[in-house]
């Protein structure tokens, strides 16, 4: 059985992307795993997709799945197609992962040149 994640999750999800580096991704586990809760990468996925307007700057784009592509999104491509767009504007190189170059189905971002291991990152309230 999975441990429930706090009231503040969402708290914890943002303040851990907003210590991601430009320049730099990390995936939604990664994310999960800093705030304490390791099995809730779906849940760091559902906040970043609902982030309430008023709410400091969270730079979303910065997460992406655990093989490093852009996971669709409500949006279909254009969504892909915008946080491969802010991605590349901070200098990280996003390949095209989908059938026939297609950003619609994720682009890819090599994790080894460009990942962020969440080192000397500080998470308010985290069980870690």
């Amino acid at each position: 059985m999975s441990e429930r994640a706090p009231s503040n999750f969402r708290e914890m999800v943002y303040a851990v992307v907003r210590q991601i580096p430009a320049g730099r991704v990390t995936s939604y586990g990664e994310v999960a795993s800093l705030c304490g809760y390791p099995r809730h990468a779906r849940l760091v996925g559902s906040c970043l997709k609902t982030i309430p307007d008023g709410i400091e700057e969270v730079p979303w784009q910065r997460v992406v799945n655990s093989k490093g592509v852009i996971s669709p999104r409500e949006g279909g491509t254009r969504a892909t197609e915008r946080q491969a767009h802010l991605l590349r504007e901070e200098g990280v190189d996003v390949q095209d992962a989908g059938d026939a170059g297609d950003l619609g189905n994720g682009g890819q971002v090599n994790l080894f040149l460009y990942g962020w291991d969440g080192e000397g990152v500080l998470v308010p309230n985290a069980i870690v």
